[in-house]
């Protein structure tokens, strides 16, 4: 017995049928648009308060003086 066929995923771009090759997309151009939304920022993953920081890496650590140099008086 087979039962009804599963719909075939639509791209998530334009809403055709994918395509095997350029799956999940219909084409290269669907692809593409989709990568060009992330580099722009248009999709993001949610970060939670806890995690979020600053844009700003951390201060490098300083250097630590060992030792007595003569002449520092």
């Amino acid at each position: 017995m087979s039962g009804p066929k599963p719909a075939e995923p639509a791209c998530p771009i334009c809403e055709r049928p994918a395509l095997a090759q350029f799956k999940p997309f219909c084409s290269p151009r669907c692809a593409d648009v989709d990568l060009g939304r992330w580099l722009t920022g248009a999709y993001a993953i949610p970060v939670p308060p806890d995690e979020a920081g600053d844009d700003e890496p951390p201060a490098p650590p300083q250097p630590v003086r060992r030792g007595y140099t003569f002449g520092d008086d």
